[in-house]
């Protein structure tokens, strides 16, 4: 399963998913929670803290795979893919 994580609120969250057409739920981590807990790596725009563009692959609640920095960001899904199909053919 696919989410997305940020430090949004809620309805800023739901109107994002329905603007970009969203495959995928918008879970919110407001108070950086989850992001804080990880060691996640953070910025600030405009004085909201966020929560920088990154890729966690986990499996039976183990993180065993990060892709950090996303890079350009269109082309994540592919890199994210390639090490999917290299780890089962493996």
């Amino acid at each position: 399963r696919v989410f997305g994580l940020s430090a949004q609120d809620t309805a800023y969250q739901r109107e994002a998913a329905e603007r970009l057409r969203l495959p995928f739920p918008l879970l919110s981590d407001e108070k950086l929670e989850f992001a804080s807990a990880l060691g996640l790596p953070t910025f600030e725009a405009e004085g909201m803290p966020l929560i920088k563009r990154l890729t966690l692959i986990v499996e039976n609640g183990e993180i065993v795979k990060v892709f950090y920095p996303v890079f350009p960001p269109g082309k994540n899904a592919e890199e994210v893919l390639g090490w999917l199909s290299e780890r089962t053919a493996s």
